[in-house]
């Protein structure tokens, strides 16, 4: 099927507007029919999947390729905005949705969460919950039923936990996954046939490569006009929050596979032996002389001449058993040929971005032929979060004339808010919380607004999908669409999930109050804010004048935390009109890459209090990408300003008492370095540097003097936050101005300790700061200090881009010492 429209039908991408296909993906899609194999292949995170073989299995050999990712990646780092955990997640989601659209592979996920790099296979099992993680990829199995399972990593160290876990996690559900007495309440067993490892090539030279089975993934397709490993690169540039856009290859790419399980490959062609035509079932014989005779006749000038070949061929698919492992997708793939070989459009459209349950909205549902076919439109209905009767048609569709139909719909008061489903519940321990495990069985939710289009297409009768958009021009990137959402009528978005409040100092928080009415409030509408005990709120409350809609309203507050020991507490803010209150917070994702998204979650933030001395304010802040340390500085009460690139080479730099260079800002933003010996200079002079971590790999490398003195960014980590922390000195300074730290400082620190940090450096710089992960040799690169000067420049790994954003006092600080008494 082609890309796109199979990914609409399956639910995979409730977002993709519907489109007529060229010739040549309409003749690869009938190819696909003539095909029954499905592969499966397992990994760990986004962008872990090989692009170029999943790119060559569904488009040159026409099989099901389906990619399982056991994570969303909502603990990495992100390139191209802000967004991190949850929202991250979500951003990765999308970004392998856009991919999957591009090589043709499907997508599937379980609920572990990604908390970030582990060391050992252990210590991920551990925080997912090893059966419960193992229960998702048996029903993935079960749910997907691969003739052969393909793992990208292997289960030996040293590699990040998440991977050898993948690979751990792959063996024990391939070996589980048809054994009725193990996971016997999730779904119908199913054995595949073959387990294989696919060889990585990374870091090794095709010569030192001894595996014995091989493929040549690359070539040329006519039928799409591009190479596969055109097709690979485009599909694995989607993942852009990770800054990974490569380069187009061509000619050959060979793959490496080693057997692990079942039943053995008889040649090098890791997939000799398995049966992948229609013949290896009963009844299957007849299927592939039709689909055979259908990829003979194909006329690219008049496709419609294949609606009753397709016709035949569906017959044919009807009469396979209810229980055939691949009847009912090739039916749904088979019935979206119907309706492109006709060229038949169909769409769903209404005005309203956003649907509010309890109102009332239009929606046009149209129908355009393309081609010369004999196509009945049958009836049109709505379901979903809202649903309509049919509209029973019995309307012969003329050539080249739009046939559109109203429906009114009136959604529901108890209809659900759109988000994604892994997000409506909180997280239990490592794995995210689900209304039912089925929800598993797509990557994402399916629109939630769906016109129902029941067709006659060659005499077949034909139900097709299509998500009810709402649509817009843009002045630069022309029409744009998205799937319409059901949202709250008012959302209360603060500016920031976490605040910490030092103990003495109001901090000011501001809400966002958006209203999604389809016409402006009659009356007011009160919006209160509830403080935990002991905290105060000024002012709980505010009174907003009728006649709210559209624009965003600013609610701003002051929040003082108790006096006495650091507390937490949670801030809740929720709106009341006409005797109904909602309270939810709405954070949109627009990138060029992936549709419109809306994330929604209750309307809180997170408090944290600290006994938090500030010392020197004026602040200049170069910024790196994904980076929010800034933000967070500010909103304590340092005075910060930012310096792009453009203000770094005008600025004097005299204003500032210390200047803080973001996470990666110099992999992201080479033309910094051209600034590096002006900012050196102006340590030499009195000033504070502090450069947080920055990368240095074979890919990457970091080209430029990082320090005034030599210094080498290395690979070392410590992934334990709870890490012991041992300072060399406890009067050092950076422990001592303007706060005094305890061990207790060390205490609370999320997700991990650091990164990137120094492997090699000069005698100029001391390392006041040793710590190890359990059973690992103490490392001492995380914090440089050097004396340059009258000035100090620091180097450091630890991971103060998430401590702060995520509230930790120790963290804070410690940072605060670090920019000086």
């Amino acid at each position: 099927m082609p890309a796109a429209a199979e990914h609409l039908e399956h639910g995979l991408s409730p977002h993709v507007s519907p489109q007529l296909q060229p010739a040549g993906s309409l003749l690869a899609a009938i190819q696909r029919l003539s095909t029954a194999g499905t592969v499966l292949y397992v990994a760990a995170h986004p962008d872990d999947e090989n692009s170029r073989l999943l790119a060559w299995l569904a488009g040159e050999r026409g099989l099901r390729a389906v990619y399982l990712s056991l994570t969303r990646g909502d603990g990495g780092q992100n390139l191209v905005g802000t967004e991190q955990d949850e929202l991250l997640g979500v951003l990765r989601t999308h970004e392998l949705l856009a991919a999957r659209q591009i090589d043709g592979a499907e997508q599937r996920f379980t609920r572990a969460r990604d908390l970030g790099y582990t060391k050992a296979t252990a210590e991920a099992l551990k925080i997912w919950g090893k059966d419960a993680v193992l229960s998702d990829v048996v029903r993935q199995f079960r749910q997907v039923r691969p003739d052969v399972v393909i793992t990208r990593f292997t289960p030996r160290p040293p590699n990040h936990g998440h991977h050898t876990a993948s690979a751990e996690l792959a063996a024990l559900a391939f070996a589980a996954a048809g054994d009725t007495k193990q996971f016997p309440g999730v779904l119908t067993p199913w054995q595949p046939a073959r387990l294989l490892h696919n060889v990585t090539l990374f870091n090794r030279k095709l010569e030192d490569v001894k595996a014995p089975y091989k493929l040549d993934v690359g070539g040329y397709s006519p039928l799409h006009g591009r190479d596969w490993g055109e097709v690979a690169a485009a599909s694995r540039s989607q993942h852009k929050s990770q800054g990974f856009g490569v380069a187009t290859a061509r000619g050959p790419l060979p793959e490496f596979f080693e057997h692990l399980a079942g039943t053995k490959p008889q040649t090098a062609d890791p997939f000799s032996g398995i049966e992948f035509r229609w013949q290896r079932f009963a009844g299957g014989a007849p299927i592939d002389a039709a689909a055979a005779e259908l990829v003979q006749s194909f006329d690219p000038r008049a496709p419609q001449k294949s609606l009753a070949g397709l016709a035949k061929l569906r017959g044919l698919l009807e009469q396979l058993p209810a229980d055939n492992p691949y009847r009912d997708a090739k039916l749904r793939d088979l019935d979206q040929l119907l309706v492109a070989c006709a060229g038949l459009w169909l769409e769903a459209r209404t005005d309203a971005a956003e649907l509010v349950p309890g109102q009332n909205y239009t929606v046009k549902a149209t129908a355009l032929l393309g081609l010369p076919a004999a196509v009945t439109l049958r009836g049109v209905r709505l379901v979903g979060a809202a649903e309509t009767p049919e509209q029973t048609l019995a309307l012969d569709l003329p050539q080249h004339a739009s046939q559109t139909q109203v429906l009114q719909v009136l959604v529901p008061a108890q209809a659900a808010p759109t988000t994604p489903y892994w997000l409506r519940h909180a997280p239990e321990g490592g794995l995210h919380v689900l209304n039912k495990p089925e929800d598993l069985h797509l990557p994402v939710a399916q629109a939630p607004l769906r016109a129902v289009f029941t067709l006659s297409v060659a005499g077949v009768a034909v139900q097709v999908e299509r998500a009810v958009q709402t649509h817009w021009t843009d002045p630069v990137r022309g029409e744009r669409s998205r799937a319409v959402e059901v949202a709250p009528p008012f959302a209360l978005s603060p500016d920031r999930p976490v605040a910490l409040v030092p103990q003495g100092q109001p901090v000011t928080l501001q809400w966002t109050l958006t209203s999604a009415l389809p016409r402006p409030t009659a009356e007011p509408l009160r919006v209160d804010f509830q403080a935990p005990a002991g905290w105060k709120c000024t002012p709980d409350h505010a009174i907003v004048p009728a006649g709210l809609r559209g624009e965003p309203t600013t609610l701003t507050v002051q929040v003082t935390a108790p006096s006495g020991p650091a507390s937490q507490g949670v801030l809740q803010a929720k709106a009341t009109w006409q005797g109904q209150s909602w309270s939810l917070r709405q954070d949109t994702l627009e990138y060029d890459h992936i549709p419109q998204l809306t994330v929604r979650r209750p309307a809180e933030v997170r408090l944290q209090s600290a006994a938090l001395a500030l010392g020197k304010r004026r602040i200049g802040y170069i910024p790196g990408p994904g980076d929010k340390v800034a933000e967070a500085l500010q909103s304590v009460g340092y005075a910060v300003t930012l310096l792009p690139e453009a203000r770094l080479a005008t600025d004097d730099l005299r204003g500032f008492d210390a200047i803080v260079v973001g996470v990666r800002a110099l992999n992201a933003q080479p033309k910094l370095a051209a600034h590096l010996q002006k900012l050196y200079a102006w340590v030499e002079r009195g000033g504070r540097l502090i450069v947080q971590y920055h990368t240095n790999s074979r890919i990457g490398p970091l080209t430029v003097p990082l320090g005034p003195f030599p210094l080498e960014i290395g690979r070392e980590r410590v992934t334990d936050e709870t890490a012991p922390m041992h300072w060399q000195d406890p009067a050092d300074p950076l422990l001592t101005a303007p706060n005094r730290l305890t061990d207790a400082d060390m205490q609370g620190w999320v997700q991990e300790r650091g990164l990137y940090f120094a492997q090699t450096w000069d005698a100029h710089y001391r390392t006041p700061l040793q710590l190890q992960d359990p059973g690992e040799a103490l490392q001492s690169g995380a914090l440089l200090v050097a004396p340059h000067g009258k000035g100090t420049y620091i180097y450091t790994g630890l991971a103060f881009f998430r401590q702060l954003p995520a509230g930790v006092p120790g963290a804070w600080r410690l940072f605060a010492n670090l920019l000086g008494p």
